[in-house]
């Protein structure tokens, strides 16, 4: 995996989509390519990425776990780590279409698993807990070895290149999902890499990110000491255990999440109605280094639907719009035109503003 540096500082560089059908209705990834590539002059080919969501109906009880392999060396040690900690369904190559477009791709391998009965007893854990521990694991001590996916019926596809060269790589026009999100990355302080291309996942959760964090050091700080590991050289990544943290293991709302990730200024809060006062004075209290400084625009997908978020100050742009049980979100409105001319009810939202959107009946049960 060949580390390359950007060349170029476009500072609002990068394109984030996302689609979903309230109704768990499916639909070929075709569609978030097509909406990414609309974009295009906002990345510079070092970087794209989607995660799809539904699309391993068979193997959906079982964790999906996406490796990037540098060597056979890595591959190996990784193998036997899995086979110690998880008892594996199916492994086997991660489909792919070789283009000229996509080059010095590393092994990507693809394992349905589920944790072992016996590991799982003795770590006193509970199962989502467990794998979360064991990527841990692997991507810090395993040298060569990242899994950048490992969620339940969903799957992370990412790479260097341009959206629209990765979706076809990938091959997403062969699956069907009912929710897609995509990104086109223009990298600026990082590395351009395969691993640290977006979406940046853990378990179900899944973050594209339109943006710069400056308070990287200290969110990523605050949030090592709970056992996450910011090891994949991009700064979206903290974004990601940040929210797994809040929903996860604090037991937060996506709405109380918003609130301490684009907190509201102190002025704002004060202005506010003395019960929503008090919340937010608790979230800011309770949380100050996890409010993410800098411009931002997010799309975050968990097995029950999506949000959208501007930081409080709206530094970036983003578009969210309506047809029928379907709804998109992208940083340009042409990227929604592209796949749904006749999008309705388009809306800007507010910095700091969540926009989210459950599915009808909650979680996924295709």
């Amino acid at each position: 995996m060949k580390l390359v540096e950007g060349r170029v500082r476009i500072p609002s560089g990068c394109a984030i989509s996302g689609i979903i059908s309230r109704d768990r209705r499916k639909f070929t990834g075709e569609r978030i390519v097509e909406s990414m590539k609309v974009m295009r002059e906002r990345s510079n080919g070092l970087g794209g990425g989607f995660a799809a969501y539904g699309i391993y109906p068979k193997y959906k009880d079982s964790y999906a776990l996406h490796i990037f392999y540098n060597d056979s060396n890595a591959k190996r040690e990784c193998e036997a780590f899995l086979n110690e900690h998880f008892e594996i369904d199916e492994a086997s190559e991660l489909p792919t279409r070789k283009i000229p477009e996509i080059t010095d791709e590393p092994l990507i391998w693809r394992y349905f698993a589920l944790p072992r009965p016996s590991r799982l007893a003795a770590s006193q854990l509970d199962e989502r807990e467990y794998t979360a521990r064991c990527v841990f694991a692997i991507n810090a001590r395993i040298d060569g070895a990242y899994v950048f996916s490992s969620g339940k019926n969903m799957g992370v596809f990412k790479a260097v290149g341009y959206p629209e060269d990765v979706g076809r790589f990938y091959m997403l026009d062969e699956y069907e999902g009912y929710m897609f999100i995509g990104h086109g990355r223009y990298p600026t302080n990082t590395p351009g890499w395969w691993g640290g291309a977006h979406p940046f996942s853990l378990l179900d959760f899944a973050v594209v990110h339109n943006g710069e964090i400056s308070s990287y050091d200290a969110n990523r700080r605050f949030i090592e000491m709970f056992g996450y590991r910011c090891a994949l050289m991009t700064d979206t990544e903290v974004i990601t255990y940040i929210l797994d943290y809040l929903i996860r293991h604090v037991g937060l709302t996506l709405e109380e999440s918003a609130s301490v990730i684009a907190a509201p200024f102190w002025s704002s809060i004060a202005k506010k109605p003395p019960e929503e006062r008090e919340r937010l004075t608790y979230l800011r209290t309770m949380f100050p280094s996890l409010l993410v400084t800098g411009p931002f625009s997010i799309i975050f997908c968990f097995e029950g639907g999506m949000m959208a978020l501007n930081d409080r100050l709206k530094l970036r742009s983003m578009v969210t719009a309506e047809k029928g049980d379907m709804v998109y979100v992208a940083s340009e409105e042409c990227a929604i035109r592209a796949v749904e001319p006749d999008a309705e009810n388009l809306r800007y939202p507010s910095g700091g503003e969540p926009v989210i959107v459950t599915l009808n009946g909650g979680k996924d049960n295709a």
